[in-house]
C-alpha cells in the first residue's frame, strides 16, 4: 500500500472520536485494502454550495463526526478571524436523515466547548428554519445538518453567515483552511450556560408572518400535501392552517420522516416519479392541486391538474407564476427581483414591463440571496425549485412559497381559473419558454475528471449548431458573463430561438445542460402549437447535446 495513504489513515484514525468508523477504517488498514481507502482518502470534501455534502461513511471523503468536529472547528475559527462577538451565537439545526443527530451533536459540544453560544433547534426542523432564526435572533451564524434532496446515503453541513444567507467565497475557502488545520477540541455538554433551546415563540412569529401575508378565507380549495419523508410535514401543516386552509390532505405513506424514502426513487420533487403517490391521493379526494416540500422543505414541487390529466410544474413555471402575482404589488424603487443564469430568462421580460428592477446571478441561492444589493430582494427562484418570497428569510424556503402559490390557486380558482389558466396568459403575452433541463451523472474521481473534459472540450470547439439551429455567441463563463462573477461554464446563444448554458451540477457528480427555446408572442389559441413546435426543437437539441458531452 502507498505509504502517504497509510500514514494518512493512521493519522484520521488517531483523531476520529467514533469507535465505529475508527474500527472500520483499521479493518481496511489490515486487510490492505487500499482501493477503499482511496476512495475514502484520495478526494476529501470540500465546501462547496455554501458548505459540505458527501456519503455517510468514515474518512475525509464522508460525511460523519471527525469530519464535523473538524469542519465546526473551521467555523469557529473563521469567526475569530473576523473579530465577532461570540455572544451573538450560533443558530444550529439538523434535519432526520441518517447521522444528523449525532452531528448535530457534535457541533453544538465543539461551539459550547469554545465559549460559542448556541440557539439550537428543538428537534428534526426545516432548512429555511435556521436561515430564519439568524435573522431573528441576531446570531452570528447558523449551522444546518442536512443533504437538502440528495440520495438517501448522504449528509451534510451547511453554514449561514450573519444576515441569514448562505456563505460566499472567500468565506468557504477560510473555513476550509481552518477546518484543514484543526486539532483535538475541548468539548462541553449541555445544559451549558451558553446553551438555548430555539423557543417557540421565534417560530410563531414566523407562522404568523407567513400566514397573514399569504392567508385565503375560502376552505374548500382541496390540496395534497407531501413532505417526501422529510422534515417539513407538521411545520408545513401548521401553517396551512394558520393561513386558512382547511382541507388539506397529507400523503400519508410520505408523512413521518424517514431516511430510507422508501416510497421513492429519489427524494427530489424534480424527479421523474417522484409525485406520483401525492398524485394518486389527490385523484382519489379530488384534489386540483398538489403541494411537496423535498426532505428539508427549503424546495416547493406542484402538480396541477389539467384537462389531460397532472401537470409537474417546472421550477421556471412556478417563478412565473410567482412573479405573476406578486411584481404587481412591488411599488417601491428599491424592490427587485431576480434568478440565476440557468433559470428561464422570461421574469426579465416581466419585470422590465412591471418597471421592477431585475437582477441575474450565478446559480445558487448563495448568490441570488444577496441579489438586491442595497435594495429589498422580493422575490427570487432559481429553476431547481428553489423560491424565497418575502425578505424575512434570506434563502430558499419551500414552506412560504407552497403558501404563496397555495394562495394564487385559491384566488384563480374564485374567477374560475387555474394555475394553468395564468401559465397560459403568461406565455401568450411575453412568448412560449420552453425549457429543459439535461442532467449527465459520472461517479467516482473518474467521473469528475471526464464532466470537466467534456466542458473543456467544448469550450475549445463549440458546436456550430444545435438540433439544426446555429449557434450565433458562445460565451466562457469562466471569463465572468453581464457583470458576474466568474464560473466553470458555458453559455450558447441560438439566435432568437434561445440559448443553452452547459455547466458542473455545485451540489452532486453531474453535467448539466440548461435548454431554452422560445416563441413570439402569440393568441391562446396558438399556444399549443407553438409549445409543440419548440418541444421538438428542444428535443433535437438535447439528442445533439448527448452526443457532446459524453461523461
Amino acid at each position: 500500500m502507498n505509504q502517504e495513504l497509510r500514514d494518512s489513515v493512521v493519522a484520521w484514525i488517531a483523531g476520529d472520536p467514533d469507535g465505529d468508523d475508527r474500527a472500520t477504517l483499521q479493518k481496511l488498514l489490515d486487510g490492505n485494502d487500499e482501493a477503499e481507502l482511496e476512495r475514502r482518502f484520495a478526494a476529501p470534501l470540500t465546501f462547496g454550495t455554501a458548505g459540505l455534502r458527501g456519503p455517510v461513511m468514515a474518512g475525509p471523503a464522508g460525511m460523519n463526526r471527525y469530519t464535523v468536529r473538524r469542519a465546526t472547528q473551521g467555523v469557529i475559527a473563521w469567526m475569530l478571524e473576523r473579530g465577532v462577538d461570540s455572544e451573538r451565537g450560533v443558530v444550529v439545526g439538523r434535519d432526520s436523515r441518517h447521522g444528523s443527530e449525532a452531528f448535530n451533536n457534535e457541533v453544538v459540544r465543539v461551539l459550547l466547548g469554545a465559549g460559542v453560544k448556541v440557539y439550537e433547534m428543538p428537534g428534526p426542523l426545516a432548512t429555511p428554519l435556521v436561515a430564519y432564526c439568524v435573522k431573528a435572533l441576531g446570531a452570528e451564524a447558523g449551522i444546518m445538518i442536512t443533504a437538502s434532496h440528495n440520495p438517501p446515503l448522504d449528509n451534510g453541513f451547511k453554514l449561514y453567515s450573519s444576515d441569514g444567507s448562505q456563505i460566499v467565497p472567500p468565506n468557504d475557502e477560510i473555513v476550509e483552511h481552518y477546518a484543514n488545520d484543526a486539532t483535538t477540541p475541548a468539548l462541553a455538554e449541555r445544559p451549558s450556560s451558553h446553551h438555548r433551546w430555539i423557543s417557540d415563540d421565534v417560530f410563531a412569529q414566523y407562522q404568523t408572518h407567513f400566514a397573514e401575508r399569504f392567508g385565503v378565507d375560502e376552505d374548500d380549495f382541496a390540496i395534497v400535501y407531501t413532505p417526501m419523508h422529510g422534515v417539513g410535514g407538521a411545520t408545513m401543516m401548521s401553517l396551512f392552517a394558520a393561513a386558512g386552509h382547511k382541507t388539506v390532505t397529507v400523503v400519508d405513506e410520505q408523512f413521518e420522516p424517514d431516511p430510507t424514502f422508501p416510497t421513492l426513487p429519489f427524494p427530489n420533487p424534480e424527479e421523474p416519479g417522484a409525485l406520483d403517490l401525492a398524485t394518486a391521493t389527490a385523484d382519489r379526494v379530488g384534489a386540483d392541486l398538489v403541494i411537496a416540500n423535498d426532505p428539508d422543505a427549503d424546495r416547493l414541487g406542484a402538480a396541477v391538474r389539467g384537462p389531460s390529466g397532472w401537470h409537474v410544474l417546472r421550477g421556471d413555471e412556478i417563478g412565473w407564476l410567482l412573479a405573476s402575482t406578486m411584481l404587481p404589488e412591488m411599488t417601491s424603487a428599491s424592490d427587485v427581483v431576480a434568478t440565476t443564469i440557468v433559470s428561464s430568462t422570461l421574469l426579465r421580460l416581466m419585470a422590465q414591463e412591471a418597471g421592477v428592477r431585475f437582477a441575474m446571478t450565478l446559480t445558487g441561492f448563495k448568490w441570488l440571496a444577496r441579489a438586491a444589493g442595497e435594495g429589498t430582494l422580493r422575490l427570487a427562484y432559481e429553476e431547481a425549485l428553489g423560491f424565497a418570497v418575502d425578505p424575512l428569510v434570506a434563502d430558499k424556503d419551500g414552506l412560504s412559497a407552497a403558501l404563496a402559490l397555495s394562495k394564487l390557486a385559491v384566488e384563480l380558482r374564485r374567477e374560475g381559473r387555474s394555475l394553468l389558466d395564468r401559465l397560459d396568459e403568461i406565455e401568450a403575452h411575453f412568448g412560449v419558454h420552453s425549457i429543459y433541463q439535461l442532467s449527465l451523472r459520472a461517479e467516482g474521481s473518474e467521473g469528475l475528471v471526464a464532466i470537466k473534459q467534456a466542458v473543456q472540450s467544448m469550450r475549445e470547439k463549440p458546436p456550430a449548431d444545435l438540433g439544426g439551429i446555429a449557434v450565433s455567441e458562445v460565451f466562457d463563463l469562466a471569463d465572468g458573463f453581464e457583470g458576474l462573477g466568474p464560473t466553470d461554464g458555458l453559455l450558447l446563444r441560438l439566435g432568437a430561438s434561445g440559448r443553452v448554458v452547459v455547466r458542473p451540477s455545485g451540489t452532486e457528480p453531474k453535467l448539466k445542460a440548461y435548454i431554452e427555446i422560445t416563441a413570439p408572442p402569440a393568441e391562446v389559441t396558438q399556444l399549443a402549437d407553438q409549445r409543440r413546435t419548440c418541444a421538438k426543437q428542444v428535443d433535437a437539441v438535447t439528442t445533439d447535446l448527448r452526443n457532446l458531452l459524453r461523461v
